[in-house]
């Protein structure tokens, strides 16, 4: 029997992803694909490499358009990504997509040259995510057990958007998924 979640979360990234990545010239599933390229060609452990195909998968489970942040709206993706991910998945994965935008907001702060190479869009987002951090933010976002992980993702989450960019498909990483996913009650090996 199939994990009815695994196919849920690959036709979020197949049906739910054609639309544009922010305003960039890729859509949402390049950019996830892209993401979870940059981990794997990297040899990242399979949990952040998961957290990098899934880390804008807040973004496929609202309705708020395709690019609320030129709407001035903030839409948590984040947050709304973490909530749908918890149940399925550690800490291991769902820290790092829970804390993806706050590692933009701790780079911004932390490395001199970061906001500079920030794109449009995220420089747009970044303004109603809160901006750089404080320094009592930066010391509180450190000594969280999987802030180094966040800021991987986040550095391959600004990296992976490149237009015409050759990927393997959604059933190459759900491989990682499968793998990562926990037992679901009622499933073959659920407790």
């Amino acid at each position: 029997m199939t994990d009815p979640r695994l196919s849920h979360i690959a036709d979020l990234l197949t049906l739910k992803a054609e639309g544009n990545y922010g305003l960039s010239a890729i859509n949402q599933r390049q950019h996830a694909l892209q993401a979870a390229l940059l981990a794997e060609q990297q040899g990242c452990p399979e949990a952040l490499i998961v957290a990098c195909l899934l880390h804008d998968i807040g973004h496929m489970v609202h309705n708020l358009g395709e690019n609320p942040a030129e709407a001035g709206v903030d839409d948590e993706h984040e947050r709304l990504g973490h909530e749908f991910l918890m149940t399925m998945f550690g800490p291991e994965v769902t820290e790092p997509v829970r804390l993806h935008v706050a590692a933009k907001r701790y780079l911004c702060a932390t490395e001199a040259d970061y906001f500079g190479r920030l794109s449009k869009d995220s420089v747009l987002s970044l303004s109603l995510q809160g901006g750089p951090m404080s320094a009592a933010e930066v010391a509180a976002f450190e000594a969280l057990p999987e802030h180094a992980a966040a800021v991987r993702l986040r550095r391959f989450d600004e990296q992976a958007k490149v237009k015409g960019l050759a990927t393997p498909d959604v059933a190459h990483f759900m491989a990682y998924v499968a793998r990562r996913i926990r037992p679901a009650q009622g499933l073959p090996g659920a407790p």
